[in-house]
């Protein structure tokens, strides 16, 4: 990435080890440096000072939603199904009773 890349509510990683900081302000020394103004993910203010040559350590992180609604609608349903059913005994203890093909007399469902 390049230095020109460090934006205000960037993700960078390679700035501290081992974790991931949001840009909060920058400002050029010449073509060649670049201070930067960061918060690490406790909330704490650094500041660091980089150079052309640490180019080659920074990663920019595309940061996005947490989560997405372009999955499967056909896997969800699935998947939802299968906790209900799973579930299913916590509400109905005769269920299997109640969901099979065979009619049960009032005296069968009370003997299960």
């Amino acid at each position: 990435m390049k230095l020109e890349d460090l934006q205000p509510n960037a993700a960078v990683r390679g700035i501290l080890p081992d974790c991931l900081v949001t840009v909060v302000a920058t400002q050029w020394y010449g073509s060649e440096a670049l201070d930067l103004t960061y918060k690490d993910p406790t909330g704490r203010l650094g500041n660091t000072l980089l150079y052309r040559h640490d180019e080659l350590r920074l990663e920019l992180v595309e940061q996005g939603r947490p989560w997405s609604f372009d999955g499967d609608g056909s896997l969800f349903r699935l998947v939802s199904e299968a906790h209900r059913i799973r579930l299913a005994h916590l509400f109905d203890p005769v269920l299997a009773v109640h969901t099979s093909q065979v009619d049960p007399l009032p005296h069968q469902i009370t003997a299960v």
